[in-house]
């Protein structure tokens, strides 16, 4: 059963930086698809970027293109998200999630229809003046 725990979330200010950290265990990363969803209080849950196993192909939502990098390392079995340039519309819980990387279809589901088989318990990122 895979694990995932998210980990570097916290308050910063407008424009500021924080890279979350999600951390698998009980599988390896390189056999899943990985996402980064996030919710914030009264919204609808939103995908924030995906990223491919053996390829590192990569996806992100419009809002966030040019600010948010998504990146794994297989050696260390996690998956980065590296947010710059935040802003208060940033403000969530941060969420990783996966699926595992045997149809691309289930990339699709994972992206953009927001379907997973397994989810972390998230971590608050809050942008505040």
């Amino acid at each position: 059963q895979l694990q995932l725990v998210e980990s570097g979330g916290g308050l910063v200010q407008p424009g500021g930086s924080l890279r979350l950290s999600c951390a698998a265990s009980g599988g390896t990363l390189d056999d899943y698809y990985i996402g980064w969803l996030r919710q914030a209080p009264g919204k609808e849950r939103q995908g924030v970027s995906c990223i491919s196993g053996r390829h590192g192909n990569t996806y992100y939502t419009d809002s966030v293109k040019g600010r948010f990098t998504i990146s794994r390392d297989n050696a260390k079995n996690t998956v980065y998200l590296q947010m710059n340039s935040l802003k208060p519309e940033d403000t969530a819980v941060y969420y990783c999630a996966a699926v595992p990387n045997t149809d691309v279809v289930l990339l699709y589901k994972l992206c953009v229809l927001l379907e997973y088989h397994y989810r972390g318990q998230g971590t608050q990122v809050t942008v505040s003046s």
